[in-house]
């Protein structure tokens, strides 16, 4: 068997989540060929897991300025671009012209122009983009495609969906590169683009109109200042300062070996620094957002995401004509493995912020009723391991429920936090259309690629 070449470009805590089952689960198929990354010192920790506990062997490691050397020796089918969100376009089209497939992890990029750079470079090379949107893969939200599509309650007409970001999990972008809205494109397109993409496919609907609203209230010095929390405000990073050990916001980066070796050792040859004070001045994201999306097939979203909760999880509502489902996704705080301090509370004592997941299904005139699922345990609801064997095991059937997402899917979620930045700065509504012109025919998602 001729094994596929796989090149990952990004080397920090997400990209182990699809480095590891690749070289384990689906080495037989499939072979890591090179990794890329800005930091020589991340490499080298990732050349050491595979070369160690992972059980692989190590790698040829290219820096980010010899990417293209990379495609030239490495030959690789497919490209995984694991970087800042700012950067995937730049990678992604190189990979693409250089005759290259693309798997990215989401949001596929930030800005329109970005997104419009990478549609020309797939018609231009007909190559292939993947968006790894692995909530689509999570057994509980398939559940709920699959009701929509049974037409238990009719027609959907309205959707809700609430996000609720902790303050362990929704921290944490505050004080990484996030918090720049020109590095993420803010967390309405780095984070609400799995919450706008799984509407997208649930209602198989296409986004026309966005009106959106946004402000930065809780996190940020002068926030904090505010609320009679100056001392919190009085160092510019955690690790090594004494004082800022009884801070609620704490992350010590010497607290894992991962943390050492991702992003303590890589800090000389990367300039990033992962532990920034989240009530320091620089923040240029809002941490709570609300907007409305109408379809083109009718339906309407409201939407918002806080990110400074006490508890973590979502809840959404579907209204049909003839009822109504709730889905609630409240299972704690979560974080993949690298970048998760063993410190955090919640994962020792979750108590009612975890109070699980349930579908329920009003119908009209009739009783409610729970939806029987089996219990989940795994990764990301049960999608990471999913999605993976879709990205490298064997050829499998047609998937009935559409769950592949590529560039023209991965457009049209960006699309919608794309559009609430530029709604948010102009207080105005915006046409999808005027952002990222998807095929102006299609009404339906699942008309899309």
């Amino acid at each position: 068997m001729v094994k596929k070449r796989h090149a990952f470009v990004g080397t920090g805590g997400r990209a182990l989540s699809f480095i590891e089952p690749l070289v384990t689960a689906y080495a037989e198929q499939n072979e890591l060929v090179a990794i890329c990354d800005l930091s020589p010192a991340r490499m080298a920790y990732y050349n050491q897991l595979l070369a160690g506990e992972i059980g692989y062997h190590a790698v040829p490691a290219y820096t980010a300025d010899r990417f293209d050397a990379m495609l030239r020796e490495q030959k690789p089918d497919e490209v995984f671009v694991c970087t800042q969100d700012s950067a995937h376009h730049d990678y992604i089209v190189r990979a693409l012209l250089a005759g290259c497939d693309v798997i990215t992890e989401k949001p596929m990029t930030t800005d329109a122009a970005k997104c419009h750079a990478i549609l020309e470079a797939v018609k231009a090379s007909g190559r292939r983009v993947r968006v790894a949107f692995n909530y689509r893969w999570a057994p509980f939200r398939t559940k709920v495609k699959e009701l929509i599509a049974s037409g238990v309650v009719g027609k959907i007409h309205s959707v809700n969906l609430e996000y609720l970001l902790d303050t362990n999990h929704g921290a944490d972008y505050f004080r990484r590169w996030h918090a720049q809205i020109e590095n993420s494109g803010s967390l309405l397109v780095h984070k609400s683009t799995h919450h706008f993409d799984l509407v997208n496919w649930w209602l198989d609907a296409i986004p026309q109109q966005v009106f959106a609203y946004g402000d930065l209230v809780f996190y940020g010095k002068q926030n904090a200042i505010a609320r009679g929390d100056e001392k919190l405000t009085r160092y510019a990073r955690y690790t090594g300062v004494p004082e800022a050990q009884d801070d609620p916001f704490y992350l010590d980066l010497n607290e894992s070996e991962s943390f050492r070796g991702l992003y303590l050792a890589g800090e000389a040859d990367s300039g990033y620094l992962r532990d920034q004070n989240v009530f320091r001045d620089g923040i240029t994201i809002p941490d709570q957002m609300s907007l409305n999306v109408r379809y083109r097939t009718g339906q309407v979203l409201t939407y918002s995401l806080v990110c400074y909760s006490p508890r973590e999880g979502m809840r959404v509502t579907f209204n049909g004509d003839r009822g109504r489902i709730e889905y609630h996704e409240f299972i704690g705080t979560h974080m993949n493995r690298a970048v998760s301090p063993k410190n955090w509370k919640i994962e020792e004592k979750p108590g009612a912020e975890a109070e699980g997941e349930w579908i329920r299904v009003f119908p009209h005139f009739q009783s409610s009723y729970v939806v029987p699922m089996p219990e989940i345990r795994a990764a990301h609801g049960g999608a990471d391991e999913i999605l993976n064997a879709h990205f490298y095991g064997p050829p499998q059937a047609p998937d009935a429920w559409g769950r592949t997402a590529g560039h023209e899917q991965g457009a049209a979620s960006i699309a919608v936090g794309i559009a609430g930045v530029q709604s948010m700065q102009s207080n105005l509504p915006v046409n999808i259309n005027d952002v990222v012109a998807l095929p102006p025919q299609a009404r339906r998602l699942s008309e899309l690629i």
